[in-house]
């Protein structure tokens, strides 16, 4: 009996990951980000065993120090030392873990509570289903930012609370693309046939819809990531999130504005670490995008 091997490209196509991988490594943009926020997240993992000093150490002697490139450096302390004497580097490295390792526990809570809350709106028909969505559609109107400084209000600062507040403001838009993602797919033929084959509600959501809606999933995880990040700095930089001695970027920045041309350095660098990490989420949301309609395509 003869033996049919596939070819290749034959063999990407049966399987949607790998040629989902194939179109993102197409896009040498999305391969530069999805390098960085890999950096991003093992710094997230590995920052306090890799940190040269204590990060809440306080030196008196060395009250301001200048980066290692500067006359007056050290190499011990590459980004100088702050007010109190801390190790800046040290304080950065461990920051990646408040900053951009929280933002990714609030997207992956957000993501459950929204899959969760936006299958049951998904499925859901009549009067309970209308007034879920109207009151999901109001939500929406209010900025994440917005609802999560309110959030904040109410529950009082700190970081722990932050990281609520940032689930609960991420949640509206996680119910509302899986609400859509779930509708779209009961609209579709061959649920229709399914159904008619005998198959209840949760066969139909576990065999049919979660595999055809996991890219979706997937780029909304991506894009809130970014929104997470940037809140977590802003609240940390308004006073309402981390609180010192936390070494949370925001809080850093908020901290060291007053001493922005006595040493600028404090400031600047964990401004950029923000934006590269944000640039790294949305370089990879964006590969995944373009990966997904072409794969869509072929």
């Amino acid at each position: 009996m003869a033996k049919f091997r596939l070819l290749p490209d034959e063999q990407l196509a049966r399987s949607p990951v790998r040629q989902l991988w194939r179109e993102f490594s197409r896009h040498h943009s999305a391969v530069a980000g999805l390098l960085l926020f890999i950096i991003f997240f093992l710094l997230a993992l590995m920052s306090p065993l890799i940190s040269p000093h204590d990060p809440y150490l306080q030196n008196d002697t060395l009250l301001l120090l200048p980066p290692s490139w500067s006359e007056q450096g050290l190499v011990q302390y590459p980004f100088g030392t702050d007010d109190l004497g801390r190790d800046l580097f040290s304080r950065l490295l461990v920051g990646a873990r408040y900053t951009f390792g929280i933002a990714i526990i609030t997207v992956l809570g957000a993501l459950i509570m929204g899959l969760l809350l936006g299958t049951l709106a998904g499925m859901s028909k009549g009067v309970k289903s209308s007034i879920f969505n109207h009151v999901l559609d109001l939500a929406l109107t209010i900025p994440s930012l917005l609802l999560a400084i309110i959030i904040v209000a109410i529950l009082g600062p700190g970081l722990q609370n932050t990281t609520w507040a940032i689930m609960l403001a991420l949640l509206p838009q996680f119910v509302h693309g899986i609400r859509n993602a779930i509708a779209e797919q009961l609209n579709q033929d061959y649920v229709v046939a399914y159904r008619l084959d005998g198959a209840n509600n949760w066969q139909v959501f576990s065999r049919i819809i979660m595999p055809n809606i996991w890219e979706r999933l997937t780029l909304m995880a991506t894009m809130a990531l970014s929104t997470a990040t940037l809140d977590i700095a802003a609240l940390g930089f308004l006073g309402l999130g981390a609180q010192a001695p936390s070494a949370e970027w925001g809080a850093i920045i908020g901290d060291s504005l007053d001493l922005i041309y006595i040493a600028p350095v404090s400031v600047a660098v964990p401004g950029l670490l923000i934006f590269m990490a944000v640039l790294s989420v949305n370089l990879v949301g964006d590969g995944l995008r373009n990966a997904a309609k072409k794969r869509r395509e072929n």
